[in-house]
């Protein structure tokens, strides 16, 4: 019973704050206080919602854009990743490419979209290209930087004791710098998500950021948000994967919080 008490107390206070939003939210254009053509109440958008779930258009939109994200993303991570280690565990070649790394991170991908369009087309690559360079630079910088700090105290015993470099690598340095890499490829998932809106507004004719454009051209504006509304909750389920596959690759880190 106490469990349940718990479990029921843990669930409000996690969600307090939606709730509390929600209501002012269907409130608000309810009440007159904001125009309700502008500002549709949840009421509204989750009957658009029901409406695009029964013609199984949300179901076309929410997968070609889930693909489109899944396949920027994976390709960002094994890149990221795999530079980020290299150039974190070598020191001197990180000096030769931090300078280039540093200045095409501060590239926006919506600023470099109109090149991606004119080397790739307005077709899947170009999107895909879009999706990859937003949620890059995250998993590297921050694999690089897991690398960087791991305690070289433990690197040093561990090689005293006449372990290869391979082993270093893969049963200290790789372990050690797991949460660091996890941070970035959280930060990267949240980057594909904004980058995929801008991606399908531009040439697509199908995807969550298509629905949403098109939604405003026509003045269909709840699902306008409808299509707003599912775009978050993808975040977030893409967000609770990539959470639960961090907790299983690093179950020995303890959290720790500072007050209650």
């Amino acid at each position: 019973m106490k469990k349940l008490a718990d479990l029921f107390s843990s669930s409000f206070e996690k969600t307090v704050g939606l709730i509390l939003f929600l209501a002012l939210w269907e409130i608000a254009p309810q009440a007159g206080w904001v125009n309700s053509t502008y500002l549709s109440p949840p009421s509204a958008v989750y009957k658009a919602m029901i409406g695009l779930f029964h013609s199984g258009e949300l179901a076309k939109h929410l997968l070609i854009s889930l693909q489109r994200v899944l396949i920027g993303m994976a390709v960002s991570v094994i890149v990221g990743t795999i530079f980020g280690l290299f150039i974190g565990y070598f020191k001197r070649i990180e000096r030769f490419l931090d300078a280039l790394f540093q200045s095409f991170r501060q590239m926006s991908a919506f600023a470099l979209f109109p090149v991606f369009i004119l080397l790739f087309g307005v077709g899947e690559l170009s999107k895909t290209i879009i999706i990859f360079w937003a949620s890059l630079w995250p998993v590297l910088l921050n694999t690089s930087h897991g690398v960087k700090h791991v305690d070289r105290l433990v690197v040093q015993s561990v090689k005293s004791m006449g372990a290869s470099q391979g082993f270093i690598f893969l049963k200290v340095i790789l372990p050690a710098a797991a949460p660091d890499i996890f941070t970035g490829i959280r930060l990267g998932g949240s980057y594909c998500v904004m980058a995929l809106v801008a991606a399908e507004m531009i040439g697509a004719t199908a995807g969550l950021g298509y629905l949403i454009m098109y939604s405003q051209e026509t003045f269909n504006i709840p699902e306008m948000y409808a299509g707003i509304v599912s775009l978050a909750i993808m975040g977030l389920g893409i967000n609770y994967v990539l959470k639960l596959i961090e907790k299983f690759f690093t179950n020995w880190k303890q959290d720790v919080s500072v007050g209650e």
